[in-house]
Parts: structure tokens; C-alpha cells; sequence
């Protein structure tokens, strides 16, 4: 319980550094994805979740 709250925190940490250091990079981001498909989104969203789930794996062992 206590890894998953410090990676909780780690994840709020590393939004908090994107929006302090580039705003504006952010919001055309935002934007930018607004305009995708749903399928293209999930499948952006399935692609990262795969790669983060693999990385705490090969991290783990």
C-alpha cells in the first residue's frame, strides 16, 4: 500500500512539473487531443498503460 501511494504522489508530482514548467505546451496537448477519435485515444491509453506495466515489471524482478 505504501509503493502505490508513492507512486500516486510520484504521478501528481510529475502532472504538477508539466503544467509549472510548460502551460502552453499542455493546453495545445489538450487541445490536440480533443480532436483525436476515442479509438485512437484508447488505443494511445492501452499502449502506455502496456508499456508502464511492463517497466514496473522488468523494475520488480
Amino acid at each position: 500500500m505504501k509503493d502505490l501511494l508513492a507512486a500516486l504522489c510520484l504521478v501528481a508530482v510529475l502532472e504538477g512539473l508539466m503544467l509549472f514548467a510548460a502551460p502552453n505546451g499542455w493546453k495545445r496537448a489538450a487541445a490536440q487531443m480533443l480532436q483525436m477519435p476515442d479509438r485512437q485515444l484508447r488505443i494511445c491509453g492501452g499502449l502506455v498503460l502496456g508499456a508502464g506495466l511492463l517497466a514496473l515489471w522488468w523494475l520488480k524482478h
